[in-house]
């Protein structure tokens, strides 16, 4: 189950330090996909042995400031229905606002926990100051100085303490060994149509085992020797609810699905493309390691020429590009074409991410490569890598030991990812590599 922390409040009042702050700002730096604009939206905390997805909802309104009011209105809305704990964050130095007010209304009137966090409280005449924001009435309010960090630790520590301890009871209800796939992508892009398409109306060969929230129903597809779950977090909504900015939302339900399953289905629109937003997804599947298909939905509906499919997926890798060793798949829901290539796909990603490669061979194919292809030397001193063995995690990770690991280039690193990939069937998995001491 993934835990949303949302930071919901007015403009400027330091929703982005804060976000940087929860995530560790180096975090947010290194893990910079090319090409994902917007990716600094959404990160990965841990704070006393608990995990959660913390989102800046202030990455998510454009516009002018007259439609900031009714975005951020919006933004509360769907915080309050898919985060476990919302962050309202305010301004000492302005005081409080009428918006502040109103976000205080909503937030009151909502069954989610709530953390009033006051900012900018970086000396003593600002901490009387910042008395007045008790009068909002949250049991839980925090003064803090985002870009100082003071008070972040108290922040991380409630919401560690408010967040529930990990339900067991779905997971263990949970055939172990059996993958868990999710379908993703932007709205109306066909996750339902393939949903149905595979479950279809026979329900008496699949199972539905219920989560332990609304969130995710994990479906056992059991039929011609396949077998996996199928995590469905869509179209638990009630339709009409709030005239939601879907990006948002949609982001929100991928951050859920993602972090529940091994392999992820990553759908997009034939007749768009791979547009901006599918990018961020993909790079949330990477950061969290998971194997994934990039699969090319209503493909029936495009104007074909000779080499169509083969122009296509080059577009594709240039735009996903490092990460080019994804199966990529041409579908028509609707026609039922292609629909079982996508799960053997599935389901063989699963098993590159899974495998475990002996360190013998491991050693033998890599270390040949390596003498050949040395690391370059650094100020004259040779650097030279002994021996390598894979991890014992969820997926592909491998530690290089040598004699100088700190001074072994970024671009190496890549050397080595490749040949790893040449050798060994790891496409559609992402590879984590380190360098160590002997």
């Amino acid at each position: 189950m993934s835990h949303i922390v949302a930071i919901v409040g007015r403009p400027n009042v330091g929703k982005s330090t804060l976000f940087n702050r929860l995530i560790g700002e180096r975090k947010a730096i290194i893990d910079n996909v090319s090409g994902v604009t917007r990716d600094r939206i959404y990160g990965f905390s841990d704070w006393n042995g608990k995990n959660f997805t913390v989102v800046d909802t202030g990455g998510f309104v454009r516009g002018s400031s007259d439609i900031f009011e009714a975005e951020i209105r919006k933004q509360v809305h769907i915080a309050i229905e898919e985060a476990t704990i919302i962050i309202f964050l305010t301004d000492t130095t302005t005081g409080i606002t009428d918006l502040d007010e109103e976000i205080a209304n909503m937030l009151r009137k909502s069954p989610k926990k709530v953390i009033l966090a006051v900012n900018k409280v970086d000396n003593n005449q600002r901490m009387l100051m910042a008395n007045e924001f008790y009068s909002f009435g949250f049991e839980n309010t925090v003064f803090i100085a985002g870009i100082s960090g003071s008070g972040t630790g108290e922040l991380l520590d409630m919401i560690a303490d408010m967040l529930p301890e990990e339900a067991r009871d779905t997971a263990s209800s949970l055939e172990a060994g059996v993958p868990k796939i999710a379908i993703v992508g932007q709205p109306n892009v066909g996750k339902s149509s393939l949903t149905n398409a595979l479950i279809g109306e026979e329900r008496n060969i699949v199972t539905d085992v219920a989560g332990t929230t609304r969130d995710s129903i994990y479906t056992l597809y059991n039929k011609f020797e396949k077998k996996f779950y199928l995590i469905d977090t869509a179209g638990l909504r009630k339709k009409g609810k709030v005239n939601e900015d879907l990006e948002f939302y949609s982001v929100l339900r991928a951050i859920k699905s993602i972090e529940e399953a091994d392999v992820c289905i990553l759908m997009i629109d034939a007749m768009h493309g791979i547009e901006s937003q599918d990018l961020s997804i993909l790079s949330l599947i990477q950061k969290r390691k998971k194997g994934v298909i990039i699969v090319v939905n209503k493909w029936d509906l495009l104007e074909k020429e000779t080499n169509t499919a083969r122009d296509f997926e080059k577009k594709i890798k240039e735009k996903t590009a490092p990460f080019t060793d994804v199966p990529i798949l041409f579908t028509s829901v609707m026609e039922k074409q292609r629909i079982f290539k996508v799960v053997e796909s599935a389901l063989e990603v699963y098993d590159h991410r899974s495998m475990k490669i002996k360190t013998s061979d491991l050693n033998e194919t890599m270390l040949e490569i390596i003498e050949k292809n040395p690391p370059p030397s650094h100020r004259g001193k040779h650097i030279k890598i002994k021996y390598i063995v894979q991890l014992p995690v969820a997926y592909p990770a491998f530690v290089f030991y040598a004699n100088f690991p700190e001074q072994i280039k970024e671009s190496y690193k890549n050397f080595l990812e490749n040949q790893l990939r040449a050798i060994f069937p790891l496409s559609g998995v992402t590879i984590s590599i380190y360098f160590r001491d002997k």
